[in-house]
């Protein structure tokens, strides 16, 4: 066990979070002489990380192939900024031409259809059959099919936005086309979901842009939890603070959905919305259910932490959302950087006949706006336990906010701008 001020020493974060490099017990991978090629499936926090650092730590000795659909990175940190008109998306999105003009990595825009782990191949949409020795799936997350009735093929209408890219967009619109005096009505999803604290950060963003805009209007947040899941204290006091402009309605779990009257349909009510944001119940990326992957609760896929691959199927390692968790850790953006590293530094040792590390330290940060102009954080530093083989909190390691405060929208910002760095510059 460590504690927090050798665990940021080991891991070169300063005060503010300026540098994202480096996972406690992974060193040795740096200066690798392993051969082989690895596929990456997915170019989010957990892809986009691993490719850059299989080729960094490698010193360019593994090929690697990045297969992504989208032609750029755009970030979901930071996108509910956007979403409440304080941020553009082009200040989200991010190029991979360093991954591939600096780092090597062949980037693939491109579709996964199939997996294939006896022949250790993928079959994608454009460019075939491609081989590999070892692959990473970081397919993020998707919606279960016909989980809210009404909803499917409704979704331009009843936009989600947790997916960041056109629905940010058409969200975005959704709230400056709605008349001054209407109802932005938000559910949430039973936990564990994407981004935990990320519904909360959402209402409070669009009712900060409400408040100077539209003022007679009103946020309507319907949760299927019974409570708020993440710095409850803190958004709590982030809702008292908008008054009467935020309703918090804890367990009401969403059924179905009228589109064409934007209705909620609730366990025991039903809503009218002039804006209907529903964030769908989510699973592991289509990629890893295809492939027939071990999955708990049929949603999120189980795997070997100290490699990182799914149980019992060599040779596929598993990051971030797609994940079934360990205690207290999130599905989040940062967290998938972490996995990613650790894999690629497993991987590495792998390809050299070596055994991962035993002792893999990994951390979360995660930076919540509460308006305009202030932020609040959590954080949690997570140490491999042999006994329990699974990472476990390190206690007194973590902590959240005081109170919501300017200075760590600073931090906040310089945290997304430094971790988009430490994947893709």
């Amino acid at each position: 066990m460590i504690n927090r001020r050798d665990f940021l020493r080991t891991m070169g974060i300063a005060a503010g979070g300026t540098t994202l490099a480096g996972i406690s017990g992974l060193a040795s991978a740096s200066g690798s002489a392993a051969k082989g090629h690895i596929v990456v499936v997915g170019g989010g926090f957990g892809g986009a990380t691993a490719a850059k650092y299989l080729r960094m730590w490698s010193n360019g000795s593994v090929e690697v192939t990045l297969i992504e659909r989208n032609t750029q990175f755009i970030s979901c940190p930071i996108s509910n900024l956007v979403i409440g008109g304080l941020q553009q998306m082009d200040d989200i999105s991010v190029s991979y031409d360093n991954l591939r003009d600096k780092w090597g990595v062949k980037v693939l825009t491109d579709e996964v259809t199939a997996l294939d782990p006896d022949k250790r191949t993928v079959t994608t949409a454009k460019h075939g059959t491609i081989g590999y020795d070892r692959v990473v799936l970081s397919p993020g997350i998707d919606f279960i099919p016909g989980a809210i009735a009404g909803l499917e093929g409704n979704q331009e209408l009843i936009p989600h936005a947790w997916k960041a890219g056109p629905q940010t967009v058409l969200l975005r619109k959704q709230l400056e086309d709605m008349a001054d005096g209407g109802v932005f009505a938000m559910t949430i999803p039973r936990a564990p979901y994407r981004c935990p604290p990320g519904p909360y950060e959402r209402a409070c963003l669009v009712a900060n842009y409400l408040r100077e805009a539209k003022p007679k209007s009103k946020v309507l947040v319907l949760d299927a939890n019974d409570e708020i899941q993440s710095k409850k204290a803190l958004f709590t006091k982030a809702f008292e603070s908008y008054g009467a402009l935020i309703e918090y309605v804890p367990g009401s779990k969403l059924e179905a959905v009228d589109a064409a009257s934007r209705t909620a349909k609730l366990e025991f009510d039903d809503v009218q919305a002039d804006v209907l944001n529903v964030i769908p119940p989510m699973r592991a990326g289509n990629i890893a259910t295809q492939a027939g992957l071990p999955l708990i609760n049929e949603r999120w896929v189980e795997v070997e932490w100290l490699s990182m691959e799914a149980k019992g199927v060599p040779g596929v390692h598993v990051l971030g959302d797609a994940i079934f968790p360990a205690p207290t850790m999130p599905k989040s953006g940062h967290m998938a950087n972490q996995h990613a590293k650790l894999a690629a530094a497993a991987i590495l040792n792998l390809l050299e006949g070596k055994a991962p590390s035993a002792t893999p330290v990994v951390m979360n940060t995660c930076y919540s706006f509460v308006d305009g102009k202030n932020v609040i954080h959590v954080a949690s530093v997570h140490q491999y336990d042999a006994e329990k083989q699974q990472p476990m909190p390190v206690e007194g390691a973590g902590g959240v906010s005081l109170v919501a405060n300017e200075l760590e929208a600073k931090t906040a910002m310089g945290w997304a701008r430094n971790i988009w760095a430490d994947m893709l510059a």
